[in-house]
């Protein structure tokens, strides 16, 4: 097994995993991916939510990253208490007793250049170090389900870390997901399992399509700017009204699938960054440009077909967020 190339058979989802009945049903879901140990964005998620206390969350996997101080980790779990909590690859490695080959579990594709994929396994070495240091959070983590399938205003939506075969699958990048037997494909499997929404994240890109019968909407990351000059992190919120602060949305059978800013604190994650993360560090190297906001992607990229932008970024700065 190649580290950070291959996952292992048990990222495999099981063909029935969003067959079942929905955990619950609300009027608005919040879908958290990529939260990467992030406390400021989780305290913007927290006050956000302060205005729309009946909203569920599902912390779509990924929620630690960059946390390798075992008192920030801890800070993340406790944040993610009372709600779904979803394992991504980050926490599947960490949650295992012995290693399993697979590094960070990212199953990077070809494209990726082979320096970050080697960085991204010793930022994961680091966590498991943290995590190492922190008695009974590894079971924890290892107890966690791959997959959640919920409803929103009576619409069935499931939730995926990669996609929806894989817990760290890459077809629901945008560059999967721009090729129109993939479109197709995605279809079809989302009529057949009755499904309105699949919400999906792990790409660390955001991306969004409104096919026919159904949507998929992945955030891309909501502890990390996802476009250029940004210093705010994504989530994906699906429910039956639409929320003023969204960046881009679409609208289908009473639902609005919506991507919302999340603006976190930046200078005070970057504190925590840096003193983590110093210079020569893995994280260091692959992120701090992205912090700080040097992102070539533009909201308009993330919209292959249906979902339109809400308002410019000038007003989204604007805005009380």
């Amino acid at each position: 097994m190649r580290a950070g190339r291959d996952c292992p058979l048990d990222y495999r989802l099981p063909g029935d995993a969003f067959a079942g009945e929905p955990l619950f049903d609300c009027q608005s879901l919040y879908v958290v991916g990529g939260l990467y140990g992030n406390r400021q964005a989780l305290a913007a998620l927290e006050q956000r939510l302060g205005a729309e206390p009946q909203a569920r969350v599902v912390f779509n996997g990924d929620a630690h990253w960059f946390d390798r101080e075992p008192d920030i980790f801890q800070a993340i779990e406790q944040g993610l208490s009372g709600h779904l909590a979803l394992r991504g690859n980050v926490e599947t490695e960490l949650g295992r007793a012995h290693a399993s080959g697979a590094g960070c579990g990212c199953a990077y594709p070809g494209s990726v250049d082979e320096a970050l994929v080697q960085r991204s396994n010793a930022i994961q070495a680091e966590l498991n170090r943290t995590v190492q240091r922190l008695p009974g959070v590894a079971a924890r983590l290892a107890a966690r389900p791959a997959t959640a399938l919920v409803s929103v205003g009576g619409q069935r939506v499931a939730i995926s870390h990669g996609d929806e075969h894989s817990l760290a699958g890459w077809n629901c990048a945008r560059e999967a997901l721009a090729e129109p037997a993939r479109q197709q494909q995605l279809e079809q499997w989302l009529a057949s399992n009755r499904l309105r929404v699949l919400a999906t994240s792990h790409t660390c890109t955001a991306v969004a399509l409104n096919l026919p019968h159904a949507a998929l909407i992945n955030n891309g990351a909501a502890g990390l700017p996802n476009f250029a000059g940004g210093r705010y992190g994504l989530v994906s919120r699906i429910a039956t009204a639409p929320h003023p602060a969204a960046l881009y949305r679409c609208q289908r059978e009473g639902l609005f699938i919506e991507a919302l800013p999340l603006n976190y604190a930046h200078d005070a994650f970057l504190a925590d960054f840096d003193r983590q993360w110093p210079t020569d560090s893995p994280a260091a190297q692959s992120y701090r440009s992205r912090i700080l906001g040097a992102c070539a992607e533009q909201p308009q990229q993330a919209l292959l077909a249906g979902f339109s932008l809400c308002q410019s970024l000038c007003a989204l700065e604007a805005l009380d967020l």
